[in-house]
């Protein structure tokens, strides 16, 4: 047995067997630690050959001990009475007390210490290799509690919509609405029409359009619909957008009195399925761009629809596949060979039985990587006949006398006021994307609120989501649903209660928190994903159908490079017209101001500023945006008047400052959303969700300084001793709002129904 044979050589042998069973309880003894031991043992004066040999023994790679003699030390090492700050010294010193029944001589204590040091082990954690009970770790303590009323906080989120919102939420709650399991695309198909169908009979469908066609003449409503809807199947809602939003939206902003009583009725109730036709093979961001013809002949008053070559045939087209009985077709308008531009025109694709009408043909796109729900189609047109009246003539039309005709004059601004009216797209999709973002947070952060994981040595295992690395993982992924939930809900206030003069700008705030927002739903989804390890690869869990349903909203209302392209060359025309309307002493103070903020915000003392209440204050995250946005905008302006006036063609000028232009639009959408975040922060009446929120808003902040540092540090507005604290504040925040992560998902109130993901429910 151990204690015999140690005790028979020598009891102050006992010494060495604690830090003999640590060396060896990982199962490898480098050549480093193999070196220190035998080092130590042989400069031992107190020790004999023999003795030293036995030892020498016992740390024998070639030799190691059985998994039973390692466990018979340990034992023997157990038996003794031990304290929590114990050294190995001092455990080998108990150990020769207990057996031998008395204190060591001091030079046997010698031979031990310092020993941890050169072999690099935590001292004061020794004996928790032979009593694991004594180890009381931070990270095994943390846990879920509310620290707010989660009730309150939904209701906050929730607004004045809630009851819309729960309304939609029984509906896809219900029996009616299970999720289906089918690898028949037509049968998918038609399980997305019947659920359409359903929210067309209670109301849905038409709720943004007038009374008088069976709405309610709110398009609030539309997108809270739309929104909540995303918690379900985002096939149904990429259906419900394109009939409702997309083919009646454009029959209702684009068209005039007579088209709204003609179709507005049946489109609302889906007796009339239809389609919105615009991207076509060839142009898909570029309208303008489009070949599609609709030629007038006055002689019997007639369009004729064509695709004049298979680069103009349309293309991605939703509904178009299989159900849709209409089309909304953008086509250039000729007039006795005169090109008028892109108009919209109604055009019949089948007939009341589904028939497909002579002159079109439509080919089923197939399956997609997601969204196989929606039956998308490609479109042709072979000199198709449509009546004169079948143009939406809101913004133009063809007069009496055969003539083009518009209340607006120019060419541009008649076109963008026609695209600028289906601006609700935009809109639409983030809102959907950021549902869906919730959804997969709701599930990952659950998860990982539940599923533990390694954990200290004998120890029980630790919920993943108290671990650093998941935190950051997580937990600004969250800020980010929050921070987009509260923009996205300024943009649908902004958009509903526009005026013409603020258009411009609302329409560039859409492009950009489209683009801003389904690129962060990409990420989530993602990280969620990787988050629930192999439990997120499971159909069952619903991410893997969250990330494929929605990796084509980047790509939806427009392609989001270019969508932060159109947000830029929006800033820089405002700050062009700002400039210009400037007068001497205007710009002077501009100047002053300029001056001013590097006087303020880049001296020596605030660039290396890392006190803590600095970092948090809301006023420096806000200057510090403020400038990012100004600065780079500043910048791409100079730039591409340099390129210009050295006389480079203003499209290549555009073209070699693109990179440039895309970050001065992610400048600016990211400034909207912290101004937006903190101002919902402090509308807050309830003490605990204000709280909370706070907290969200600055990892929010803090997690966008840190990702653009570089840029920081390049533009001498921090050092590296800030971007360092800030990443340590940023970590510190993401532990404390660990213990609400939970509850803040939960505030989502995402039905079960709806989640049906087995890792969040159980």
């Amino acid at each position: 047995m151990v204690q015999s044979n140690w005790l028979k050589e020598n009891p102050n042998l006992f010494v060495f067997l604690p830090l003999f069973y640590v060396v060896w309880s990982d199962n490898v003894l480098s050549d480093d630690e193999l070196n220190v031991l035998q080092h130590r043992i042989s400069r031992q004066k107190w020790l004999s050959e023999s003795e030293k040999d036995f030892l020498f023994r016992q740390i024998n790679p070639q030799n190691p001990p059985t998994p039973n003699e390692l466990k018979q030390w340990l034992e023997t090492v157990h038996k003794v009475p031990l304290s929590p700050a114990d050294s190995l010294a001092e455990i080998g010193r108990k150990t020769v007390a207990f057996y031998a029944g008395k204190n060591p001589d001091a030079d046997v204590i010698r031979a031990l210490e310092g020993i941890e040091d050169e072999l690099g082990f935590i001292g004061r954690e020794a004996t928790y290799a032979f009593h694991p009970e004594f180890r009381h770790s931070i990270t095994q303590q943390l846990r879920t509690r509310e620290t707010f009323d989660v009730q309150r906080m939904t209701q906050l989120l929730e607004g004045a919509d809630a009851p819309l919102i729960h309304r939609v939420k029984q509906i896809i709650s219900s029996p009616e609405f299970a999720y289906i399991e089918t690898d028949n695309l037509n049968e998918y198909r038609e399980q997305i029409l019947s659920w359409a169908k359903i929210l067309a009979r209670e109301g849905l469908g038409a709720i943004a359009y007038p009374k008088e066609y069976g709405g309610q003449n709110d398009m609030a409503a539309y997108f809270t619909v739309m929104e909540t809807l995303s918690y379900h199947d985002l096939s149904l809602v990429v259906k419900f957008g394109v009939q409702f939003g997309l083919w009646g939206m454009s029959v209702y902003f684009l068209g005039t009195e007579k088209h709204h009583k003609k179709y507005l009725k049946d489109i609302g109730t889906l007796t009339l399925p239809g389609c919105f036709a615009m991207t076509e093979t060839g142009h898909g961001s570029n309208v303008r761009g489009i070949e599609t013809t609709a030629t007038y002949n006055h002689a019997d008053r007639t369009f004729i629809i064509h695709t004049p070559n298979p680069l103009a045939q349309k293309e991605y087209i939703g509904n178009a596949a299989l159900h849709g009985r209409m089309a909304t077709v953008f086509a250039k308008l000729i007039i006795n060979g005169t090109d008028y531009g892109v108009n919209a025109f109604i055009v019949p694709l089948r007939d009341e039985n589904g028939n497909v009408l002579p002159g079109i043909t439509i080919k089923d796109c197939g399956r997609k990587l997601g969204l196989n729900g929606v039956d998308n189609g490609i479109i042709r047109f072979e000199h198709v006949l449509i009546p004169k009246d079948n143009m939406l003539d809101r913004f133009a039309k063809v007069n009496d006398k055969g003539e083009f005709e518009s209340p607006i004059t120019s060419d541009n601004r008649r076109f963008f006021t026609m695209l600028g009216t289906l601006v609700g797209g935009r809109i639409g999709i983030p809102r959907s994307g950021n549902a869906a973002s919730k959804s997969a947070l709701t599930i990952a952060i659950r998860y990982g609120d539940k599923r533990t994981q390694f954990g200290p040595e004998g120890a029980p295992e630790v919920p993943i989501l108290n671990y650093r690395t998941h935190q950051r993982r997580l937990i600004p992924l969250l800020a980010n649903a929050y921070a987009l939930h509260f923009a996205l809900q300024y943009l649908t206030k902004r958009f509903i209660n526009r005026t013409e003069k603020e258009m411009q700008e609302i329409e560039a705030l859409a492009a950009g928190l489209k683009a801003w927002g389904t690129w962060n739903t990409t990420a989530t989804i993602q990280e969620c994903r990787e988050a629930c390890g192999g439990k997120g690869y499971l159909f069952e869990n619903r991410l893997g159908t969250l990330k494929n349903d929605t990796d084509i909203y980047t790509t939806f209302e427009g392609d989001n490079t270019v969508l932060m392209q159109l947000v830029a060359k929006s800033r820089l025309t405002e700050f062009k017209q700002e400039f210009s309307s400037m007068n001497a002493f205007g710009l002077l103070n501009y100047l002053a101001g300029q001056a001013a903020t590097a006087i303020t915000e880049m001296n020596p003392l605030i660039v290396r500023n890392t006190d803590e209440t600095h970092l948090l204050d809301p006023e420096f995250h806000l200057n510090a945006f403020r400038y990012r946005e100004r600065d780079i905008l500043i910048s791409a302006a100079r730039r591409l008047k340099r390129h210009i006036d050295s006389g480079m063609d203003s499209f290549d000028a555009f073209n070699v400052c693109q990179h440039h232009l895309v970050q001065a639009g992610f400048a600016y959408i990211e400034r909207i959303i912290l101004e937006q975040f903190l101002e919902a922060v402090e509308q807050a009446e309830d003490d605990g969700c204000k709280t909370v929120l706070k907290q969200l808003y600055r990892i929010f902040a803090l997690n966008l300084l840190d990702k653009h540092k570089g840029w920081y540090l390049e533009q001498g507005y921090m050092e590296g001793v800030k971007t360092k604290a800030i990443r340590k504040l940023l970590n510190q925040l993401c532990w404390e709002v660990r213990q609400d992560a939970v509850p803040l998902v939960n505030a989502f109130a995402i039905p079960d129904a709806c989640l049906a993901a087995p890792i969040a429910l159980s």
